[in-house]
Order: structure tokens, then sequence, then C-alpha cells
């Protein structure tokens, strides 16, 4: 377990240095692990896997900001480095032919795992996948002319699964972080709010989020 954390710390620090291979030669869910867990360092792959994350969320429809499913993990000639150290070399790869290529001579691993992540993420150096929760919020309140409040609200939740299985569930207004803008109160004024949430925290615990206003 601990070569896994130094691989992940490693493989999260590295990612900040500019890639070998032009953006759209590996897999955006690649980069967008790799980034996610080392804070979005300011790179020009990192960017563009952060405006992917985020145009995921952005309606309509709304995606999952990690699709884990789509990256390779399993692909590495080396079996005996760690998961987070083959992702990192994924990343860097050039062109999908050594990307076929790595993949030795089991065909079977060819077929990436359904929703999920192809290799076991269980271990906590994988925590910063399933700290993600996404918010899909639309809130709407006024008090009508006989002086009742009316409240209407479709609030879901995304999270993800110790697999990286990502599932949506009901909601409250109680559960959407106070990062959000979100701040219907408890009077009956008249409020209105539609929009997306996304939060998260890094390999090392620092918080992040985004809100999509719609």
């Amino acid at each position: 377990m601990n070569s896994l954390r130094a691989a992940a710390a490693v493989a999260a620090t590295a990612v900040s240095v500019s890639f070998a291979a032009p953006v759209a030669a590996y897999p955006v869910d690649c980069a967008i692990l790799l980034c996610l867990a080392g804070g979005w360092p300011a790179s020009a792959e990192c960017a563009h896997a952060r405006a992917v994350f985020i145009a995921r969320i952005t309606p309509w429809p709304v995606e999952p900001p990690l699709q884990i499913w789509n990256c390779p993990m399993r692909a590495s000639l080396n079996r005996e480095k760690a998961p987070m150290e083959r992702l990192f070399e994924i990343t860097l790869r050039e062109g999908g032919e050594q990307l076929h290529e790595s993949w030795g001579e089991n065909p079977a691993e060819l077929h990436l795992a359904q929703d999920q992540a192809d290799v076991d993420i269980s271990d906590p150096a994988y925590d910063f996948v399933r700290s993600i929760h996404v918010f899909q919020i639309e809130y709407r309140r006024h008090r009508n002319s006989d002086g009742d409040c009316n409240t209407w609200s479709t609030i879901r939740e995304g999270t993800y699964g110790e697999q990286g299985e990502f599932a949506w569930t009901r909601s409250t207004p109680a559960r959407v972080p106070s990062a959000s803008a979100f701040r219907p109160g408890t009077s009956c004024s008249d409020y209105w709010f539609r929009g997306v949430f996304v939060d998260w925290t890094d390999y090392e615990g620092t918080y992040g989020f985004e809100e999509v206003r719609y």
C-alpha cells in the first residue's frame, strides 16, 4: 500500500510537467484522474482535462465528470508497477498503436471494465475519486396570493463507489455543500436556483469545487 501511495504522489506531482503527447493522443479520463489527484496543476493538458470535467456537468445532459471506465489502467508492459504509475505512463503514451501494444499477449484485457475502473481502486490512495460529489439542483419558492408558501425542488446527488462506479440518488437542500451559491434560507421570500455543483478533494486532501448555473 505504501508503494501505491508513493506512486500516486509521484504521478500527481509529475503531471505538472509538460506531457510528451498532444492533448488528443491520450485518454482524457486518464488525464482527468491524474490532474485531479495532483490538484489540477498548471499545464495545457490539465487545463484541457479540467475543461472536459466541467463541460460534462454543464447541462444538457449532466454526465459523470470523471469516467474512469474510459481510462485503461491495466495497460502496461510492466505488471509490477503500481496502478497510478501505470496510469501516468498511459497518459504520456504517444498514439493509439503504443497503447494497443502495451496490452501484451492477453486480448481479454482489451475489454475495459463496464462503468468502473478496470483495476482495484479500493485502496485509500484513490479516495480522491470517491470524494467527487455532483449536485444537480432545481429549486423554486414563492408566496401565493393566499399567503401560502409554495416550494418546489428537485435535487439529485451523484457519487462514486468503491471501484469508481457512478450513481445518482435523490437528495435534499440540506446536503448541498456550503461552497455552493445555493442559499434558500428559511424565510418565504421568492427564490429561484438552478445549477450543477461539483466538489472534490485531491490526493493530499485539498478541497476544490466548481458550479455551473443555467
